[in-house]
């Protein structure tokens, strides 16, 4: 079932995705060599509670923590730990959700860590590419297969894997909601988009091979051949004529300056 959204109820899914936006920029001061997953998750913890969100993925389906941390190989859905200490050349996945008056938010955004390898930083630029060309295809009248061959298509002509196992999402009041936005597909195949019906676009999309599996965690997945995979998601509100971008990176900007990818 999908479910369109009121202007009323998405400026309340807009207003906790910007408080998500918010707590990226705090967690963005504190990634740096020689800092663990685990502080970072702390300090997402503490933010949230503190401007009166709910940690939506903490104790989602069980999963342990505030935030998805996930280094280098790892795809999405990593856990922090205080023993994953951040080195310099590291990529970080951050993907997280607040509920927040009762309505949900999710974006993810990849960091880079100190110094990183140039073919890596075209990687995280390629991926956060696809995701805004994969965004202007979430228009009324188009379908759900023009943003997964747009995103699919942009990132296999450079030459990168397109993670199958793994998709965007319906968001509402509820952090998973039909339909499933996937990376890969057909132009003109999938649902017709409708104004009011919002998503979670996000490309995973590898160096190297695009297989993944997930570790005995349970919930840990990584790419086959360990080589570095990056993430970016943003909600999005399909509109006519354009999309309605919900979450931000603005925050992450003026944390990061020079450095924002």
């Amino acid at each position: 079932m999908i479910y369109l959204k009121t202007d009323e109820e998405i400026e309340l899914m807009r207003a906790s995705n910007i408080l998500l936006g918010k707590t990226y920029a705090e967690v963005a001061k504190s990634i740096r060599p020689g800092v663990s997953t685990a502080e970072l998750d702390k300090i997402a913890y503490e933010f949230i509670m503190d401007n009166g969100g709910r940690p939506a993925c903490l104790n989602y389906e069980g999963y342990p923590a505030t935030l998805c941390t996930s280094v280098n190989e790892q795809v999405v859905h990593g856990i922090p730990s205080k023993d994953q200490i951040l080195k310099d050349g590291d990529i970080i996945s951050i993907d997280s959700s607040i509920e927040l008056n009762g309505w949900c938010s999710d974006s993810a955004y990849t960091f880079p860590v100190g110094d990183v390898k140039p073919e890596v930083m075209q990687l995280l630029k390629t991926t956060k590419e696809a995701l805004y060309l994969g965004i202007e295809q979430a228009i009324t009248g188009r379908r759900l297969g023009d943003i997964s061959a747009t995103i699919q298509n942009h990132c296999e002509r450079a030459g990168y894997g397109v993670v199958r196992e793994f998709v965007g999402h319906g968001i509402g009041r509820d952090l998973h909601e039909d339909p499933e936005v996937c990376n890969y597909g057909r132009r003109g195949n999938g649902i017709v988009l409708k104004s009011g019906m919002t998503i979670a676009i996000e490309p995973m999309i590898t160096l190297g091979r695009r297989q993944v599996l997930v570790e005995e965690d349970g919930w840990t997945a990584r790419t086959v051949d360990r080589k570095p995979a990056a993430h970016y998601e943003h909600s999005v509100c399909v509109r006519n004529g354009k999309a309605d971008i919900l979450s931000t990176f603005d925050y992450i900007k003026e944390v990061l300056g020079d450095r924002f990818i």
